[in-house]
């Protein structure tokens, strides 16, 4: 598995990243990549934007809040994995015919 590391330039100081936030990254990523014919396409990237949002919150809140929030995003960790799961649901092998 690959770390990510988070330099704190105030500090001068670099710390691994979290596994929730790598985890919302790397949702955010297999969500971009959902067939724009899917039906959870469209609500993959609602989902998406709030990943998005709440990354960019963590990435900028103090250590002291970062728990906090960081919470908040394992529960849209969650929500990605399910939507996630229900698309891969509708993926048909190439050589199936369409219903």
């Amino acid at each position: 598995m690959t770390v990510r590391w988070q330099v704190d330039y105030s500090q001068g100081m670099s710390f691994p990243e979290s596994p929730v936030l790598a985890t919302a990254r790397l949702l955010v990523a297999r969500m971009e990549r959902l067939s724009a014919d899917s039906h959870w396409a469209h609500r993959a990237s609602g989902l998406r934007g709030s990943l998005l949002r709440a990354i960019e919150l963590v990435d900028q809140a103090a250590p002291a809040d970062q728990e906090i929030l960081l919470s908040a995003l394992e529960q849209l960790n969650q929500h990605g994995f399910a939507l996630l799961t229900r698309a891969a649901h509708e993926i048909r092998p190439p050589d199936a015919a369409p219903n």
